[in-house]
């Protein structure tokens, strides 16, 4: 499907999706409780479908009332067929770990850009602590003879993906001996490993850390059932706040503003570059500014380089965002999508390995390839609402995290249509 954005006025209230992230780590956790627990307010989309379906066909019991979702959990068995992530990263690598409990074999797959995105550094963590897991070279599928998980010392580096080391908090407390966690490089993406460890917490599991993340013990324990709400997705929010800042005045409400989410950082981002925020208690109003040039590190909120990329495109001056080295192991190649979508509306960008440097300008109508991407689709449509004459194509991934974006962005105002 091809979106294409006419010139738009935004105005309006909305509220932010619920999190992608917590509503994963909450079903994961739900389904390691002897026992129900409910999810409330959880995320309806790819993503989290593919982990509520690889959950229930191990045999977690899940009913969908409404904005509730009960989950009956540890009564495990091994699936009659192959348990199919989609691209779902977090699905995997966090079912990568739990498949160590279910008695027999799980084989894990994954979708066409998933496989292409390593799973090796946590497999051979989880055979350090004594699991039959098995990957041909770096990357799905991965094979997992459920049964014993010992515990002791495991490492791995943590400049990779956090979520190898959240998979291990997971299973560590149902280990038969105290586990141990250490890095061996300084963790990336900290806050979504802290997301963890609270996920973690209102299901009973107590995680002791050092203070700079890099060894974590996690004693045995039992789950506790829990009434688990899900809060607002920041990394959704950041296309509706971009959208106000560019193009109007948005009130998005459904955000916690004391939330762990990494992409939280979006408020600052904006405030730094001269956009006007109004912040409340659960909700941030964005109005149309006058945006300046900014520099960055996005080591800890690495999704929001899509949405800090474009607000540069119409900032004065030269921004530079470093700490993205990551960003080429999403769904796309972040930096080099970004850099592309930029050039195409006549934007000039300079690319390094780990650094971009953007200079605002004037743009010109463009067709973008969102790469399947679901953030370099949303994000490139607030350069659509803000100027016009852009067209995005494969426009339909946002259903990966927000499949109700382009509603959404219709309802406030925005002039699209598809194509």
């Amino acid at each position: 499907m091809k979106i294409f954005i006419e010139k738009s006025d935004i105005s309006g209230i909305t509220q932010a999706p619920p999190s992608k992230s917590y509503t994963i780590r909450g079903l994961m956790c739900a389904a390691l409780v002897r026992g129900r627990s409910e999810l409330m307010q959880p995320l309806n989309s790819d993503d989290t479908g593919a982990a509520f379906k690889v959950l229930n066909r191990i045999g977690v019991g899940i009913h969908v009332d409404n904005d509730c979702w009960q989950i009956v959990g540890d009564n495990f068995h091994a699936p009659s067929e192959d348990l199919y992530c989609g691209d779902s990263a977090t699905t995997l690598r966090l079912m990568t770990a739990i498949s160590s409990l279910v008695p027999g074999e799980c084989r894990l797959t994954a979708g066409s850009t998933l496989r292409k995105r390593p799973i090796k550094p946590l497999v051979d963590a989880l055979r350090q602590w004594g699991v039959e897991v098995f990957s041909q070279g770096e990357t799905a599928p991965v094979v997992i003879k459920g049964g014993r998980v010992k515990g002791g010392l495991t490492e791995l580096p943590g400049n990779i993906s956090s979520q190898y080391v959240s998979a291990l908090l997971l299973l560590g407390p149902l280990a038969e001996d105290r586990a141990i966690v250490r890095l061996t490089t300084a963790l990336e993406s900290i806050p979504y490993v802290l997301m963890t460890v609270e996920c973690l917490k209102a299901f009973g599991i107590q995680i002791k850390y050092t203070d700079d993340l890099r060894e974590f013990q996690i004693f045995p324990q039992s789950y506790k059932p829990a009434r688990y709400k899900v809060e607002g997705d920041w990394s959704s929010a950041s296309y509706l706040l971009g959208l106000g800042a560019l193009a109007g005045e948005i009130e998005v409400r459904n955000l916690n503003s004391q939330s762990l989410q990494g992409d939280k950082a979006v408020v600052d981002l904006l405030r730094d570059m001269g956009a006007s925020i109004q912040i409340s208690a659960d909700s941030i109003k964005v109005k149309k500014s006058k945006l300046k040039a900014i520099r960055r590190d996005l080591n800890g909120c690495i999704d929001l380089l899509p949405t800090a990329g474009v607000l540069a495109a119409l900032a004065k001056g030269t921004s530079e965002f470093s700490g993205i080295g990551r960003a080429r192991l999403k769904e796309s190649d972040r930096i080099a999508a970004v850099k592309e979508g930029l050039e195409r509306v006549g934007i000039n960008v300079v690319e390094d390995p780990d650094r971009l440097k953007i200079t605002g300008g004037k743009i010109r109508t463009a067709m973008i390839d969102s790469m399947s991407d679901h953030r370099i689709a949303m994000a490139f449509s607030l350069l659509g609402a803000a100027v016009g004459g852009l067209t995005i194509e494969d426009a339909e991934c946002v259903s990966k995290t927000y499949p109700e974006y382009w509603s959404t962005l219709r309802c406030l105002g925005g002039k699209i249509r598809e194509q």
